[in-house]
């Protein structure tokens, strides 16, 4: 049996070279990340397959990717013609806008039950430590959760942290639980934007209320006007960016400190082979924050030396990964597309994952190396991958066990180590409470330098550049060209998430990066002495963003509502269902946002008209698609343009640098 294993592996090996070479793609055409590429030519060498491979040798159903199917149904699966869209419909007579606006709603049920979720889970930690039954996490950050309890009009003048922490918990938990009303964190959005949501009637009454009620909708024989659909879902959107998402990141910040600007390296050189090398992937800060405690036990790192290893080496991946890369410095290894190719290294004792973005592919690769891959969370386990349950009132059981076994997995290492030479430095943590900071100083805490450069013109406008990797695209090319022609063209970017490490590996997120911003940026950037690029954390962390955009419309001058500002968003490489609902509540919030890779839609249809142009018709923002960064690039600078010129802001205006002059003479 054992030499027929082999054989057969033999075989496999063969055959997907055989297959890579046929195919003509290499990894040089796959990725621009040299790491990356790096271990995709080890990984074919060693006969080992990878989503690269996958995403090269099937392709894309093309039905599927223009929205024309539908298989809400045992009538179905019911397939129109996206060529000829109104020729034919559905077997319950559905037509091709119905069919769009469902399969789009449920991806933004999906989407937004994603950070929904994420977010209630935090919640519920939060409570257990008000209440003293999780004793490894404390609330770190008093005066977040005071700042926090204030918007949501908590009293907090002269009580105790735990008292005003369990009205917050109450008054937060109805962002889930509510059935009528509005959610709390509404109190953040600007006046005209919330009256628009009011007229249209999409302001979001609680998350599990409005994902019922989509997914009811799209349920065969229900919603079957795509116009109705479309206002669910920004219904559903909304009650995730202004709802779940929001609340996962302001309760990470009062638990586990609000990030401010760290330096710190990104790329897989952060593995070091003499150490037990251990990596957490996912999305839920508080494994990793467990993790960290286990790391520097002193018990386990000298269980780490007299294993051999100088000690063990904690190395973060995707959104949590970014999160402590924000929070304390952790070295991040890589986003979503390389999550494979770094445990070809060799050099990975232990992954340990939780939720979301998690490739079962992992599984199978952690097995060729010999490398540990833990699942952690309920809602997630993997075929062949062994379980260790977090349990939040006991954490490090999990992680010290997880621990345990990489050093177990170093002491016994077979597989060959090759670890890329490549770590890339850049500044992370610009939540935005230290932008305010960064702009003001400590008294005088303002977004009005901000406002004031946009105005004067040194700041054509904001992109908040974000989301995902995608192998149907050249990794990590498209987020890097993107940001490069925004930047030249004198545009501040904001980034979360996998974009976020896609510009670290690029070198964008340091203040010499200055030098590739135009005349006015770059002037701005070196006064203050920031990228031009700033990260804002994980793909939750979008949540800043909508908070930023806020402070900004109530800091005056550049209009009354989200939709009036200079500013557009985009995520050039997306690839999740997550990635769908975070677009549907920046359109719906009032922002310019485009697509690349792929767009789920039909052209020539009264659905892509109401989201392309009828949703920006109400009053709200649009949505948009180019797969080339350069003309993704030309059309948000276009709307940045046309945003600036409705508020005059096209004619020659005086370019004055605010300075601390002028600051004084704000603050007397």
């Amino acid at each position: 049996m054992e030499k027929k294993e082999k054989k057969a592996a033999v075989e496999k090996k063969d055959k997907k070279a055989a297959e890579s070479k046929s195919s003509g793609i290499t990894p040089k055409d796959m990725t621009i990340c040299k790491a990356t590429e790096q271990m995709l030519e080890k990984a074919k060498r060693d006969g080992v397959e990878t989503a690269f491979d996958r995403a090269a040798s099937m392709k894309a159903c093309p039905i599927g990717a223009d929205s024309a199917c539908c298989k809400h149904c045992s009538m179905g699966p019911c397939r129109l013609n996206a060529k000829d869209p109104y020729s034919k419909v559905g077997v319950c007579g559905a037509t091709i806008d119905t069919i769009q606006a469902r399969n789009f709603a449920r991806m933004v049920a999906s989407g937004a039950s994603a950070h929904t979720d994420h977010g209630m889970s935090m919640l519920d930690v939060f409570r257990e430590v008000v209440h003293g039954k999780i004793k490894d996490y404390k609330i770190k950050d008093t005066v977040k959760l005071e700042q926090v309890a204030r918007s949501v009009g908590i009293e907090t003048e002269g009580r105790s942290v735990e008292d005003i922490a369990m009205d917050l918990y109450h008054e937060l938990e109805r962002t889930y639980t509510q059935v009528e009303g509005e959610i709390p964190f509404v109190s953040r959005v600007p006046e005209k934007t919330l009256e628009t949501w009011r007229k249209l009637g999409i302001v979001p009454r609680g998350a599990m209320r409005e994902i019922m009620e989509i997914m009811h909708r799209t349920h065969i024989g229900v919603d079957q006007h795509y116009e109705n659909i479309v206002k669910q879902c920004s219904r559903t959107a909304l009650s995730d960016g202004w709802g779940g998402s929001m609340v996962a990141t302001e309760i990470s910040d009062i638990l586990f400190g609000t990030p401010t600007p760290v330096q710190a390296d990104v790329n897989m050189g952060c593995l070091k082979e003499d150490y037990v090398n251990v990596i957490v992937h996912g999305h839920e800060p508080n494994m990793f924050e467990s993790m960290l405690a286990s790391v520097n036990d002193p018990a386990l790192i000298e269980a780490a030396k007299e294993a051999g290893a100088k000690g063990i080496n904690l190395v973060g991946m995707c959104c949590s990964g970014a999160e402590v890369l924000s929070r304390h410095g952790v070295p991040h290894a890589g986003n979503f597309m390389s999550t494979e190719a770094i445990l070809v290294t060799g050099a990975v004792d232990a992954m340990a994952v939780d939720v979301q973005c998690i490739k079962q592919g992992l599984s199978s690769v952690a097995k060729c190396y010999n490398s540990y891959l833990f699942t952690t969370n309920p809602r997630c386990h993997i075929e062949g991958a062994e379980h260790i349950e977090l349990v939040e009132d006991k954490p490090r059981e999990c992680t010290d066990e997880v621990v345990v076994k990489a050093i177990a997995r170093y002491k016994n290492r077979t597989a060959q180590v090759e670890i890329p030479n490549i770590s890339n430095p850049g500044i992370h943590g610009f939540s935005h409470e230290y932008i305010q900071y960064m702009l003001g100083g400590s008294f005088r805490a303002s977004y009005k330098p901000l406002n004031d450069n946009i105005i004067n013109g040194r700041i054509r406008g904001i992109a908040g550049v974000v989301g995902c990797c995608n192998p149907r695209v050249k990794h990590d090319w498209v987020h890097v060209e993107l940001v490069k022609e925004l930047i030249k063209n004198d545009v501040l970017v904001l980034q979360t998430g996998c974009s976020q490490i896609s510009l670290a590996k690029a070198g964008l997120l340091t203040p010499e990066a200055a030098h590739l911003a135009g005349d006015g940026l770059k002037e701005v950037c070196e006064t203050v002495g920031c990228p031009p690029v700033l990260g804002l954390g994980s793909c939750v962390d979008n949540s800043r963003i909508l908070i930023a955009t806020s402070e900004v419309v109530k800091e005056g001058g550049l209009g009354e509502s989200i939709a009036d500002l200079p500013a557009a968003g985009a995520a050039p490489e997306w690839m999740s269902e997550k990635a769908i609902s975070i677009g549907h509540y920046f359109v719906a919030s009032g922002v310019y946002t485009i697509f690349g890779a792929t767009f789920p839609i039909t052209d020539n249809t009264k659905f892509k008209d109401l989201l392309f142009s009828g949703l920006e018709d109400q009053g709200l923002g649009t949505w948009d698609f180019a797969a080339d960064p350069y003309e993704m690039a030309k059309k948000m600078l276009a709307h940045i343009d046309k945003r600036r010129k409705a508020l005059g802001l096209d004619k020659s205006r005086e370019r004055v640098l605010f300075d601390m002059a002028a600051r004084r003479e704000m603050a007397a």
